[in-house]
């Protein structure tokens, strides 16, 4: 039996949202024992909303439900077009200079490490184009580690945890990427999707979801 359908964030007659939590796939996976994900929860309380976007099942945070097929055109859409906002916040290994101008980039080319799969890796050669915008929100000198805001300008599979990694800060309690040090330094990955910002797809409206990360 599926657990109770979380209480959305946002409710309308185009979109719905929702905070997944950190553990609950967002899809359903391979095998019986993984039926049980965000998008089954949220069809059993509405049974026309459909899947726009997805979150890795260790990441928390924000995600859109279109309501009808329509709907779910045109939000993809707004995707595809890199027309949404995406903010995320994580918690790094290390300290990280705040550079020049507030904001800084990650620029390294991500393709699959077909060896490790579903592992993705950075590949200069055949790598797509992947671009993360970071900036420091805190730096926490007792543990040694920051807090950080990011934006995927592009949307790569495990983009942020790849690239974060990749400069040798990688996400507290990231089981994939980080070394056994560092994932055991938090219970879960301290990875959340905190902001969405897009106009409406009916209303032509800018609509903003937040929600503060847990950790």
């Amino acid at each position: 039996m599926l657990a109770t359908c979380p209480t959305p964030l946002h409710v309308d007659a185009a979109l719905l949202a929702f905070d997944k939590p950190s553990g609950l796939l967002a899809v359903p996976g391979r095998g019986e024992a993984r039926q049980d994900c965000l998008s089954a929860r949220v069809q059993a309380a509405y049974p026309d909303a459909l899947i726009v976007h997805r979150l890795d099942m260790a990441t928390s945070g924000l995600m859109l439900f279109a309501r009808g097929a329509e709907m779910q055109r045109r939000l993809s859409m707004l995707f595809a077009a890199r027309q949404v906002s995406k903010r995320y916040v994580a918690v790094v290994a290390g300290r990280l200079a705040a550079p020049t101008g507030q904001w800084g980039e990650i620029a390294l080319p991500i393709a699959p490490d077909w060896p490790n799969r579903p592992l993705q890796a950075i590949d200069l050669a055949h790598g797509k184009p992947s671009l993360t915008r970071w900036r420091v929100l805190a730096f926490d000198a007792a543990t040694q580690t920051t807090r950080l805001e990011l934006e995927p300008v592009t949307g790569r599979s495990h983009q942020l945890r790849v690239h974060l990694k990749a400069i040798g800060h990688p996400i507290l309690g990231d089981t994939l990427y980080a070394p056994a040090a560092v994932q055991a330094r938090a219970d879960r990955l301290l990875l959340h999707a905190c902001s969405l910002r897009f106009r409406h797809p009916t209303t032509g409206q800018v609509v903003l979801l937040e929600s503060a990360p847990p950790f």
